[in-house]
C-alpha cells in the first residue's frame, strides 16, 4: 500500500475549491477568496515533490451543490488522464468534505490517490491548521496506492467512505465514528494500518448531466432529500418531498433503523411511485438492524426501504445520488437501480455482539445483508 522510495519526483495537483482553508474576513465574518496558489503560499512542501494548482471554484462548502460535485469529480478524472501525475490533493470546507470525498470515492478507478484536505481555522491566521494539514496530504498523495479516495486532517488518515465531520470546531474535526482510523502521518512519515473496502466503482455519470445546471442542453440532476424522524414525526415532509419531485429519500430514523407504522406507509406508497428509499439512523455509531415492527427497520424494510449499513445521512444522500446518475436520473428499471445501490450501501461492517434473544438477527448480520 505504501509506495517504496524510489528518490523519484512527484508531481502532485493540487486542486483548490475554498472553504475555511482559503477563508479570510469579509468585515463581518469569514468567507472563502484565497486562490489556490496563496494557500500553497503558506505550506512547506514534502522533499521531492513539485506541486501544480488547479484553481476550480472557491465557496465556502456549506454552499457545494452536486453540480459543484460533478464538476470536481470530472476534474480528477482529467488531471488523472495525464500519466505523470502522481497523485492529487483537493483542498476542501470541511462542512459538506465527507460528501465530496465519499461521492469522488464513488467513482475513482485509479490507483492513484486522491486526497482531500481542509482546515478547522481560517486562512492567514497565526494559529491556522490548514499549512500541517496541506503539507500532510501531499506527503500522503505522494506516498501510497491503491487506497481511494482519503481524508487528511490532524495527522490522521481516513477512509472517505464513513468518515464524517465529528467536531465543529476542534483541529481533529474527522472519523469514522463506527471504524479505526486508515492510518497516520507525521514526522515525514506515512504509516497505513489497514485496507480500506469499497464496493467496484461507478463509471463517470452522462455527460449530459452538466456541471453547468444552467446549460441550455444541461439534464437536471435528481432531487435525493433528508427526512428526519422524530419524536410526533410524521410523513408530512416525507411526502413533501416526493411531491417536490424527490427521486431518493433518505430517512434518517431513531435508534438502529426506526420509525412509525404511518412513515412506513408513506415509503411504501413513495417506493411505489419510484422513489428510491434508504433508512439510516441519527445515533452516531454501529450499524443499522431489523430488530423492530410498528413502523420500525422490519417494517420500512418490507416497504421497499434499504438500510444504509454504517453509512449515515450524508453520505447514504450521495450513494443515492451516484445511483440515480449511474440509472438515468432513476428514469431506468427500479430494480435495477435497486440492486446497485443496494451494491453501493453493502461496505464494511464491524462485527457486534448478538442482540437480545426473542428471534432477533445479529446487527452485524443484518447491515450486511443491506
Amino acid at each position: 500500500m505504501k509506495r517504496t522510495n524510489d528518490g523519484a519526483t512527484r508531481r502532485i495537483v493540487v486542486i483548490s475549491t475554498g472553504g475555511t482553508i482559503a477563508s479570510r474576513w469579509q468585515g463581518t465574518g469569514y468567507a472563502a477568496d484565497a486562490s489556490g496558489n496563496d494557500v500553497l503560499a503558506t505550506a512547506p512542501l514534502p522533499e521531492g515533490v513539485t506541486v501544480e494548482v488547479v484553481d476550480l471554484f472557491n465557496v465556502n462548502s456549506s454552499r457545494i451543490t452536486a453540480a459543484h460535485q460533478l464538476a470536481l469529480l470530472r476534474t480528477v478524472h482529467e488531471t488523472l488522464a495525464d500519466p505523470g501525475v502522481d497523485g492529487i490533493v483537493i483542498t476542501h470546507g470541511t462542512d459538506t468534505l465527507e460528501e465530496t470525498a465519499f461521492f469522488l470515492d464513488l467513482h475513482h478507478t485509479d490507483v492513484r490517490p486522491v486526497v482531500l484536505t481542509g482546515a478547522q481555522r481560517p486562512f492567514g491566521t497565526g494559529d491556522g491548521d490548514g499549512p500541517g494539514n496541506l503539507y500532510d496530504a501531499l506527503q500522503v498523495a505522494s506516498s501510497v496506492s491503491d487506497l481511494g479516495v482519503l481524508v487528511v486532517f490532524d495527522g490522521r488518515v481516513h477512509a472517505a467512505r464513513g468518515t464524517v465531520k465529528t467536531q465543529t470546531l476542534a483541529a481533529d474535526a474527522f472519523s469514522d465514528p463506527s471504524a479505526e482510523r486508515l492510518g497516520r502521518v507525521g514526522f515525514s512519515r506515512v504509516d497505513i494500518e489497514r485496507q480500506p473496502e469499497r464496493p467496484t466503482p461507478l463509471p463517470l455519470p452522462a455527460a449530459a448531466y452538466k456541471a453547468d445546471p444552467d446549460a441550455p442542453d444541461a439534464v437536471p440532476l435528481p432531487r435525493v432529500a433528508i427526512v428526519t424522524h422524530h419524536s410526533d414525526g410524521d410523513p408530512f415532509l416525507l411526502n413533501a418531498a416526493v411531491g417536490a419531485g424527490a427521486r431518493g429519500i433518505v430517512l434518517v430514523a431513531t435508534g438502529a433503523g426506526n420509525a412509525t407504522p404511518e412513515i412506513a406507509a408513506a415509503v411504501a406508497d413513495a417506493v411505489a411511485q419510484g422513489v428510491l428509499v434508504a433508512v439510516t439512523t441519527r445515533v452516531p455509531a454501529g450499524p443499522l438492524a431489523e430488530i423492530y415492527t410498528g413502523g420500525g427497520a422490519v417494517d420500512l424494510v418490507a416497504a421497499g426501504a434499504l438500510l444504509t449499513g454504517t453509512l449515515r445521512a450524508a453520505q447514504a444522500r450521495i450513494a443515492l445520488l451516484a445511483t440515480l446518475l449511474a440509472d438515468g436520473g432513476g428514469a431506468g428499471d427500479p430494480a435495477r437501480s435497486t440492486a446497485l445501490l443496494r451494491r453501493l450501501l453493502d461496505g464494511p461492517v464491524r462485527a457486534e455482539p448478538a442482540l437480545a434473544t426473542g428471534g432477533s438477527r445479529s446487527a452485524s448480520a443484518v447491515a450486511a445483508r443491506a
